[in-house]
């Protein structure tokens, strides 16, 4: 290759055109007047000139107008201290096109010394490009719903969005430049920078924090929760991070709300499926348990009636008390089962506080009497004080309190119960023993099923009737509370809402005409569908003792359906349980067909669930008695649903 010595200026200067023809950038020679000497095309189409139009133009025609004034002082400082440099740098820089509009350029400058004198080489690069995509870039950056932050390797801020500003309280300018540590909680800060080297050794995108949580500080000082993504960006400063983040702080809440809510909703499908399964075990037991029970204490009944001498009378009495005790406790369990089920049903009417004491009074008054125990009330009748509650359900709280007060005294004692009308339309129902006491150790465990608190075994109790007792009272919308000392007492107290009297309503006439099952001439027949031998044989040997009432018998649901359709009993007894069709089925089909659907129905059975009671009586059947059969009230029911078939006989 020749010298460039050895070349002809003319060859000379046809290489330095085809080298500035063949620049992708516009090429400009200014003198140091500031008159443009050689332009490349590419120049010319930048600035909207023909080359032979650029040749002597002055240089400031192609600066924007604003700057016109000002450039031929620039022109002449660098002039006379030339030297390569850029120019506009942490500046927008424009230049001006032909029809006036303004192009963002970045511009090199370097001095050449020429036979002509100095020059000035001026390599000009059009930004237009880069400053639309930058705009884009911006557009996006600020468009999209997460902050934005863009990190160099030094962990200083480069670049914020406003999502940025809004997340963590910070304005633009109070980020950029700042390391981005001041936006991690203090604890995270020292572990930061570790974690920021090792992302610039391994570049590659990613998400932070995973299978853990991240937070950001507030300017303010909260904490958020938040979902970081990285990734990689090379710019003009070099390898930078550019880091999306999501505030989560209301995501997570919810999140969490609905686990709380899921994990509610299956705590409470787990706490209704064991109440369900605890209610069909207690019904199941209650059912086998009744079940021979009635056989016990039905006959038990017939012999009492029966058997007139004292030492087998005795023996009788034995029999019906253990019996009693016993469905006394299943009815306990049963009644505390249902109160923790929330499946007790009370019916709150107006109750007369003087006879519901008095009647409870005289049910323990003969238990009081044979260890000469006081029953004192100073509860007067005329008073005429009544309380929002359930009859039933309150004469057994009353029963309950009473018993123990007298169970647990000291023979010769005195229990004594008082009234007081307390403030908010609240009755104080108060009821004082003076037996041994309890212990104030001992005064937790009070409501606790079967815990007798170590009383003598020799006391007749199971430890029911307090759990029982403030069950019913709360489902009664009251409250139940214990003092005791020991040696001096026990005193409880009951509280519940204060109602106004009822009105008094006619007794109803009794309807002409009516007959008893008993009445002579009047025969009656009775259908028993039961499977049970020693229950049938019970029910058996009581209707042989009403005259004119003839007992049909069947073992199974289908045979006493054939019956009740062929032989059109006057009543039907129906037990639930059965091989074939359960009575609940049977009684469903007994509505349906015409033949039988005017037949009473009173169902017999050893199952005493409130729901079943009240679907059973809902279906059409016109009573349910539950085993063990109160004989009494067995002939109560029996004569009253006869009588009525009696009329007009």
């Amino acid at each position: 290759m020749k010298d460039l010595k050895e070349h002809t200026q003319q060859q000379v200067e046809e290489m330095f055109r085809v080298l500035m023809e063949s620049l992708p950038n516009a090429i400009l020679l200014v003198d140091a007047r500031g008159s443009i000497r050689l332009g490349n095309a590419q120049a010319g189409r930048l600035f909207g000139y023909d080359r032979e139009e650029l040749l002597d133009l002055p240089i400031e025609s192609l600066v924007p107008e604003r700057f016109q004034a000002n450039h031929p002082e620039l022109v002449a400082k660098f002039m006379a201290q030339p030297s390569t440099r850029g120019i506009g740098v942490g500046r927008d820089l424009h230049g001006r096109h032909k029809d006036g509009h303004e192009i963002p350029v970045e511009i090199g400058l370097s001095p050449i010394q020429t036979v002509d004198g100095l020059l000035v080489l001026a390599v000009i690069v059009n930004l237009t490009e880069r400053k639309r995509a930058e705009e884009r870039f911006r557009l996006v950056v600020e468009a999209v719903p997460s902050a934005i932050l863009l990190v160099d390797e030094q962990g200083l801020m480069t670049l914020v969005n406003r999502q940025a500003e809004r997340m963590f309280g910070y304005t633009r300018q109070e980020l950029l430049g700042q390391p981005i540590e001041i936006l991690l909680p203090a604890r995270f800060r020292a572990t930061h920078a570790g974690h920021h080297s090792r992302f610039f050794t391994s570049i590659g995108s990613r998400g932070m924090g995973a299978g853990r949580e991240l937070y950001g500080l507030h300017k303010d000082g909260r904490e958020l929760l938040v979902e970081i993504g990285l990734s990689p960006i090379q710019t003009e400063g070099g390898q930078q991070v550019l880091a999306s983040i999501t505030d989560i702080t209301e995501r997570k809440a919810k999140e969490e709300e609905i686990r709380l809510a899921h994990d509610l909703q299956a705590s409470r499908e787990a706490a209704d499926r064991a109440s369900q399964a605890k209610s069909e075990f207690l019904s199941r037991m209650s059912h086998e348990l009744r079940t021979p029970l009635n056989a016990i204490l039905g006959f038990g009944q017939l012999l009492e009636v029966d058997i007139q001498s004292p030492k087998p009378q005795q023996h009788v009495q034995h029999i019906l008390k253990g019996g009693r005790h016993l469905l006394s406790l299943i009815n306990e369990i049963l009644d505390i089962s249902r109160i923790e089920a929330g499946n007790m049903t009370v019916s709150l009417d107006p109750v007369e506080v003087f006879s519901a004491i008095g009647e409870a009074l005289d049910l323990v008054r003969p238990h009081a009497g044979a260890r000469k125990i006081q029953l004192l009330s100073t509860v007067a009748r005329a008073e005429a004080v009544y309380v929002m509650a359930d009859q039933q359900r309150l004469k057994q709280v009353l029963l309950n309190l009473f018993s123990n007060g007298v169970k647990y005294n000291k023979d010769g004692g005195r229990l004594t119960v008082s009234g007081q009308t307390m403030a908010e339309g609240r009755y104080r129902i108060v009821v004082a023993d003076t037996g041994g006491g309890i212990a104030p150790a001992l005064l937790s465990r009070l409501f606790t099923p079967f815990d007798r608190l170590g009383k003598d075994s020799l006391i007749e109790g199971t430890g029911l009737g307090l759990v029982l007792s403030r069950g019913l009272v709360e489902a009664l919308g009251g409250a139940i509370a214990v003092q005791s000392v020991v040696v001096e007492g026990t005193t409880i107290t009951v509280e519940l809402s204060l109602a106004k009297s009822p009105t008094r309503r006619a007794a109803p006439a009794v309807e002409e005409g009516l007959v008893t099952a008993s009445q002579p001439g009047v025969s009656y027949t009775v259908l028993y569908i039961e499977d049970n031998l020693s229950n049938y044989q019970l029910i058996e040997v009581l209707l042989s003792r009403r005259p004119g009432v003839k007992l049909l018998g069947a073992m199974q649901g289908r045979l006493g359906l054939e019956l009740a359709a062929t032989q059109h009993p006057d009543l039907i007894l129906l037990d639930l349980h059965l091989p074939d069709i359960q009575g609940d089925q049977v009684l469903l089909r007994l509505r349906k067909d015409p033949e039988t659907a005017a037949i009473p129905v009173i169902m017999l059975s050893a199952d005493a669930m409130q729901r079943d009671i009240d679907q059973l009586l809902a279906a059409g059947a016109q009573g349910y008695l539950t085993k063990p059969v109160n004989v009494a009230q067995l002939y109560r029911l029996l004569d009253e649903q006869l009588a009525k078939k009696g009329v007009g006989r």
